[in-house]
């Protein structure tokens, strides 16, 4: 199987050019994370692919750390940040186990569409948790394919197979959420909105 950083590097410009699959979702998401959000807050974005969601966000907090395995995806964003003429979002190639900000906390950590592309979801949520200032919020959206039709789990497989797909774990929303809380964060928000979405939406206080 590819690497997560050659797999998203092969597929940045056309992952750039795609149409958001389901706006309704994406957009509830969006507002739900706004009013978390204040605007002195420091912000790290895991995942943050070509930086839509950072600098949709750049405006209502102080700053945004936007990190990506993939450095394709971050020089893409770097390119969008600049066109756009937003200064307050910086781009890095990193993972979500990497010490990124380590001088000072963030408010908030944002990953979006992430934890189930990790092999290893428990030390990236436990790495997560130490980045983060007592009381800051850990804010995400996660496919749980374990709720699905098994041929979701089928197809995925087979693309695998022949490279159109990076690893995938099958989650169970209760799974996901028990492993946020096992990683020392108490949930304070946890949904599917709209209700048909495969993603869920959780919002967790670090204690």
């Amino acid at each position: 199987m590819q690497s997560s950083e050659k797999f998203w590097d092969t597929r940045a410009e056309d992952y750039a050019q795609s149409p958001i699959k389901n706006l309704p979702a994406y957009h509830e998401a969006l507002a739900r994370t706004k009013s978390y959000l204040s605007a002195e807050d420091r912000v790290l974005e895991v995942g943050c692919g070509t930086g839509s969601t950072a600098l949709l966000l750049a405006g209502l907090v102080k700053h945004i750390t936007a990190t990506d395995f993939s450095s394709n995806m971050i020089a893409i964003g770097r390119r969008k940040a600049q066109e756009q003429g937003i200064t307050n979002v910086t781009f890095e190639q990193a993972t979500p186990f990497d010490d990124i900000g380590a001088q000072e906390p963030f408010d908030v950590v944002m990953a979006y569409n992430l934890l189930h592309l990790l092999e290893d979801m428990p030390k990236a949520l436990g790495h997560l948790h130490g980045l983060l200032k007592p009381g800051g919020l850990f804010i995400s959206k996660t496919v749980c394919l374990a709720e699905e039709s098994r041929l979701w789990r089928v197809l995925i497989f087979l693309m695998q197979r022949i490279g159109f797909a990076p690893f995938v774990n099958s989650l169970k929303v209760s799974e996901l959420e028990d492993g946020i809380a096992a990683q020392g964060f108490e949930i304070i928000e946890t949904g599917s909105y709209p209700s048909y979405s495969r993603g869920r939406y959780i919002v967790a206080r670090k204690i």
